[in-house]
């Protein structure tokens, strides 16, 4: 997993829990630096997801929503650059692995964000297909949450499949309220 995910859940954890809560959470976990420009075993960020969830007795999917949400302003500034001034959520949603994705799998060896295959359906909507080994559909969740918010738009997350549900895929059906 790309090293920024790493340095934005530092980030994450300070903010909401404080720094001696990330000092504990990475000393149960191995009591690694993660830097931005590596990329790391995907285990990594799954053990201090754990830990997270056990010292705040949140559900682990609800706090990787959370952060999800809360990484987008970092990824709008590492990324803007491959952002077209006219996208508005569903837009940046739609280009997002043929634009983000395709400049962190080129710029970050071993990094391999999931796959995203997102069809326009309506004006409104969009049906995301995330496919990932990670099965982290919260995270991809909490990030269309993010970008809504980025853009000052409403929208609703439906989830008709799920990888965790044993589907082959999660499918993300998002709409602008």
């Amino acid at each position: 997993m790309h090293g920024m995910i790493f340095a934005e859940l530092k980030k994450f954890v300070v903010v909401g829990l404080g720094a001696e809560a990330w000092n504990s959470i990475t000393a149960a976990s191995g009591n690694q630096v993660y830097l931005p420009s590596q990329a790391y075993d995907d285990g990594e960020l799954l053990r201090l997801v754990a830990t997270a969830s056990e010292l705040t007795g949140k559900p682990a999917a609800e706090l990787v929503e959370a952060f999800g949400e809360f990484i987008v302003p970092s990824l709008v500034r590492a990324y803007g650059a491959h952002i077209n001034p006219v996208w508005r959520t569903l837009d940046l949603l739609e280009h997002t692995e043929a634009t983000i994705h395709r400049v962190v799998r080129a710029s970050t060896p071993g990094a391999t964000p999931p796959r995203l295959s997102v069809r326009r359906i309506a004006p409104g909507k969009v049906v995301i297909e995330y496919a990932s080994q990670r099965r982290m559909c919260a995270l991809a969740k909490g990030i269309v949450r993010g970008i809504s918010k980025h853009f000052s738009e409403t929208i609703t997350i439906d989830e008709p499949a799920c990888m965790l549900l044993d589907a082959p895929t999660c499918q993300l059906h998002v709409s602008l309220a």
